[in-house]
């Protein structure tokens, strides 16, 4: 096996653990890019025989960093690879993924990306994962973007520049849209690639998540005009524009806020229709149609904040949530 892999993490602890078990073993090389962990996490990656990569905490931490100093390790060392598999640190690989990714590759000289299916390790665990698992769930074949889990070719993601460092959210999304507007090709095939355990376990944790949601909707809208253009339409407008309507409407009569009310009710129920006919049993539709509804509001509260650190000038620092 030729192909390299990118570990990211800070203090996945035992999810770490759980990738190093199933990565070392596939792959060529493992680097792990650790992001300030006070865990165990750099002496685990030791232990397997993973090169450790320690982010210089006094830089604000983001993925797109992560991998990007990945990558940079990876190129510096003796016959560099031609194919690099990232990876996040509460991730499993799957067994045989490398391989199929590395023959879709080869067969196709202008693919830049190659993600495959994925899926949450404990699904039924809370709703929150239960909406991960759903999240995952994607077509194959020809995509826009992926999740940070990819496998990607050297001379894609070099002729690009790599991730960009300073988007905090959706920097998947952001590196996919400059390979596509470049000329490369991604796509998404019908093999398993990795099992995920989110660890959203608790409202307050899908809550800040939902904000870092919005914070990358923001961010990378703003950067491409083009991409996040519906999403971002919605959580302005179930986000802020209807509940201020309904505030200010209030003030001449209280069918305003009664009709905002009714209008959330529709959507609601759009979205449990359109859940159930993609598959999602009755029970779980609803709840999940309850909290998308429900995350315009944190969505909103994460967009806010990235325009107001671009036009303070203020730095981008991570939303955790776990």
């Amino acid at each position: 096996m030729s192909v390299d892999l990118v570990l990211i993490g800070r203090n996945e602890g035992e999810r770490l653990i759980k990738s190093l078990a199933s990565v070392v073993p596939q792959a060529r090389r493992v680097v792990y890019v650790d992001s300030g962990s006070t865990d165990d996490s750099v002496t685990n990656a030791e232990r397997v025989g993973a090169q450790v990569v320690n982010l210089d905490m006094s830089v604000p931490f983001t993925a797109a960093r992560a991998r990007n100093s990945g990558v940079e390790a990876l190129m510096a060392l003796d016959d560099p690879p031609e194919f690099i598999q990232f990876l996040d640190g509460d991730c499993v690989l799957r067994d045989g993924w490398l391989d199929h990714a590395t023959t879709a590759m080869r067969s196709k000289p202008d693919l830049a990306i190659v993600t495959g299916l994925q899926a949450e390790l404990n699904r039924d665990t809370t709703v929150f994962n239960q909406m991960s698992d759903f999240e995952w769930k994607r077509p194959t074949g020809p995509i826009d973007a992926c999740g940070g889990n990819m496998m990607v070719r050297v001379s894609a993601f070099e002729s690009v520049g790599g991730f960009n460092p300073d988007v905090i959210a959706a920097e998947d999304d952001e590196f996919c849209t400059r390979l596509r507007k470049s000329g490369w090709y991604l796509v998404r095939i019908a093999e398993s690639m990795s099992l995920h355990d989110g660890g959203v376990l608790q409202f307050a944790q899908w809550w800040k998540r939902a904000e870092r949601t919005g914070h990358g909707f923001a961010q990378v809208g703003y950067m491409h005009s083009d991409y996040f253009v519906r999403e971002r339409r919605r959580v302005w407008l179930y986000g802020l524009i209807l509940p201020v309507v309904a505030v200010f409407g209030a003030i001449a009569s209280l069918l305003v806020p009664l009709f905002v009310l009714a209008i959330y009710g529709l959507s609601f129920w759009k979205t449990a229709q359109g859940l159930k006919s993609e598959g999602v049993v009755a029970h779980e539709a609803s709840r999940h149609a309850g909290l998308l509804t429900m995350s315009k509001f944190p969505n909103v509260i994460g967009m806010i904040r990235y325009h107001w650190r671009r036009l303070s000038h203020a730095k981008m620092h991570i939303i955790e949530y776990k």
